[in-house]
């Protein structure tokens, strides 16, 4: 077979691996889905661009941002929103400028274990009853759609996805989200409960319908800290799929540059309307599958992922899927979200019977899933995860430690 025929091919597989979680973001959220894979194909190849194309990584919607673009979208609008996941580069900038300036041990020192364990759990648990309340059949405080039906649903997704994680091989291994939404879909499908009118309405090319953003500063302050998240997934990513190829990206092309690469990926596309993007770890474990390390797998994956979202048919046929469908699959995102915060802790072993520790774990949890909020003026207060994103920091710089303690253990 003809060698690029062969990388094309692989390009496809790993946007198959992909699409699941590329695409589940914007449906969740109520982002544009063509804007999400356009976003992904852009942002990998501006990713390739600032590394030089020697890393086989590809960006795809970043899961951190799920809860905070909900809450975000129901304070300030969607404008907002927009203008403030532009925006959410901004700590991508400041932590590649400090790897450039301190080196990788200088970030671990600001972000410790202590201090990212908790963030993270907060965002997972801080819209629970959201995925709850889709699950049930419920968008916001209306039901729109029968209570059993509706968990019915929610029971098929969530069951599939669990069962594909736990049993499966190979690369089925790699889209459990993808399984559940296929068999939640074909059970909404037999229930007679999924409109094919926007389908049939949506012409099958067309120009994806780009936001809008504006720049709220209190919209922006909340959603800046929730990158503390996928930076350090970031950092996770590089490290895991130089283990997988025997190459240290770290070195080169240097971890500053791949930094900078994912948050101008995020900043371009936050501009023109798409979720954010993040490296993602199940095209790492398919490259670990395949052995195949050509970062150009990648730029063929982007250039497919690309061209799919100019096909309107297929994003109209996108936002068919049932709300309790995608509830079911929240049930456990939110819950794994949460459970990768708790993994954090307990790998970066951190000692709860230490007070310092268990008083900045314990304030940034109820803080953050509590919902608190501080109010600085009219225009401006911090709520959420920002606020407690940026109180774990200043916990763990402030609170004095005992004599001998490594800072965050």
């Amino acid at each position: 077979m003809n060698e690029t025929l062969k990388t094309a091919l692989a390009g496809a597989q790993i946007l198959f691996v992909a699409f699941g979680a590329t695409v589940l973001v914007p449906l969740l959220t109520g982002l544009n889905t063509n804007l999400a894979l356009l976003g992904a194909g852009v942002g990998t190849l501006i990713f390739q661009l600032l590394t030089r194309r020697q890393v086989p990584i590809y960006l795809g919607s970043s899961f951190a941002f799920i809860a905070p673009v909900v809450y975000s979208v129901q304070t300030w609008g969607m404008p907002a929103t927009l203008g403030a996941l532009a925006c959410a580069s901004f700590f991508y900038y400041v932590a590649a400028g400090l790897v450039k300036w301190r080196g990788v041990d200088f970030i671990h020192k600001i972000l410790p274990p202590v201090v990212i364990g908790p963030v993270v759990m907060v965002i997972g648990l801080g819209l629970a009853p959201v995925a709850v309340g889709m699950a049930a059949g419920k968008a916001g405080s209306n039901q729109v759609m029968p209570y059993n039906v509706a968990m019915a649903l929610a029971a098929v997704s969530l069951v599939t996805t669990m069962l594909v994680a736990i049993k499966a091989r190979g690369i089925m291994k790699l889209v459990p989200i993808l399984a559940g939404v296929a068999a939640g879909y074909l059970a909404a499908l037999y229930l007679g409960v999924v409109n094919f009118q926007p389908v049939l309405d949506a012409p099958w090319i067309a120009l994806p319908e780009f936001g809008h953003p504006t720049f709220n500063l209190a919209a922006i302050l909340f959603m800046i800290p929730v990158a503390i998240a996928p930076i350090v997934e970031h950092v996770g990513g590089i490290l895991a799929i130089g283990s997988v190829t025997g190459k240290d990206y770290t070195e080169s092309p240097g971890l500053h540059r791949t930094l900078l690469g994912d948050g101008l990926a995020v900043n371009v596309v936050g501009l023109f309307g798409g979720p954010p993007v993040t490296t993602y770890g199940e095209v790492t474990g398919a490259v670990m599958l395949t052995r195949n390390f050509n970062p150009a797998v990648m730029t063929w994956a982007a250039c497919f992922a690309i061209l799919l979202a100019f096909v309107a048919k297929f994003g109209a046929l996108l936002n068919t899927i049932p709300l309790p469908v995608m509830g079911g699959i929240m049930l456990l995102l939110f819950g794994s979200i949460a459970s990768i915060g708790l993994k954090t802790v307990v790998d970066g072993r951190v000692d709860l019977g230490d007070p310092r520790n268990l008083c900045i774990i314990s304030v940034v949890l109820v803080t953050g899933i509590g919902g608190m909020s501080v109010q600085f003026s009219d225009n401006f207060g911090l709520s959420g995860v920002s606020l407690c994103g940026i109180l774990a920091i200043v916990l763990n710089l402030i609170l004095p430690k005992a004599s001998g303690q490594n800072i965050g253990r």
